[in-house]
């Protein structure tokens, strides 16, 4: 699956991004365009688990594998927004 910016053009756009981010948003975006049927139902998946993740992460709950990655990806969604 190409993705529709590489992750080189992303780094030289938003240097601020981590390796982690940067990672979690290859995968998470492969993920969503590999199924267009279900694009709307896995991100609503992602920004669930991002939101679940904040919470533990908050009360200092380990996070799992999903968790990880969607928080990832929402973060590197807020930098690449200037947020």
């Amino acid at each position: 699956m190409r993705l529709p910016v590489s992750p080189e053009e992303l780094r030289r756009r938003f240097p601020s991004l981590t390796d982690e981010e940067l990672g979690a948003w290859s995968e998470v975006t492969r993920r969503l365009l590999s199924d267009p049927g279900r694009r709307g139902a896995r991100l609503a998946e992602v920004l669930g688990a991002a939101r679940r993740a904040e919470e533990k992460e908050t009360a200092a709950s380990p996070l799992d594998t999903e968790e990880t990655l969607a928080l990832c990806y929402v973060r590197a969604l807020a930098r690449m927004q200037g947020r």
